[in-house]
């Protein structure tokens, strides 16, 4: 197979594997993920079963793919947050604010996308974790570009990026953040942030 043949393949393929994923998400929306099976999704799309089968062997690994594009899009966000103007406490404290926000507006104003997160919170699966050492790094970037300016103290910038992400967890984790919401605590997304940042400083 020459590599015309092959490129054309590879885009072939990726072309069904967004259509997968894009009738995916318009059933897990709709209907939720534990009613959607890989079925419905063939009959979305007026295929096989078996042809959804010659890209993902399961509906977790659809889901798992679906995840890692959502939580893609919200990396890209924040990157663009992290590396972008600004001094790094602003930066820090915008980068909470912008995680409270997808969270509420993405997870938490459709239901069902809630559940497919929860969904992948509860078993653990690799997407999550890779996508929260991603955030880490950003984070710790973050936090180096402070130390070097003599905006906080000198410090482990990994060690301070864990714990500034294990402080914000009630703004980013669905679960806690719908807590928060439901019970109208007074701890607003701008006081946690400018608490945590003191404490780097």
């Amino acid at each position: 197979m020459n590599d015309v043949t092959t490129q054309a393949a590879d885009a072939a393929r990726q072309d069904n594997v967004g259509k997968i994923l894009d009738a995916a998400e318009r059933l897990f929306k709709h209907y939720g993920y534990a009613k959607t099976n890989v079925a419905d999704i063939a009959r979305e799309l007026s295929m096989s079963s078996a042809n959804i089968y010659r890209f993902f062997s399961s509906k977790a690994e659809i889901h798992q793919a679906l995840a890692r594009r959502m939580l893609g899009a919200q990396y890209a966000v924040v990157k663009d947050n992290a590396f972008g103007p600004g001094s790094a406490e602003e930066r820090l404290k915008s980068h909470l604010i912008l995680v409270h926000r997808m969270t509420v507006e993405t997870m938490l104003d459709e239901e069902k996308v809630h559940e497919m997160v929860l969904v992948a919170i509860d078993q653990q699966w690799p997407v999550i974790e890779e996508h929260l050492g991603r955030m880490r790094m950003l984070v710790a970037h973050i936090i180096e570009d402070g130390i070097r300016a003599g905006e906080f103290r000198e410090q482990d910038p990994v060690l301070a990026a864990e714990c500034f992400l294990c402080c914000g967890v009630t703004l980013c984790h669905p679960q806690l953040v719908a807590k928060k919401i439901s019970h109208d605590e007074i701890v607003t997304p701008d006081s946690l942030a400018d608490f945590v940042i003191r404490a780097l400083k």
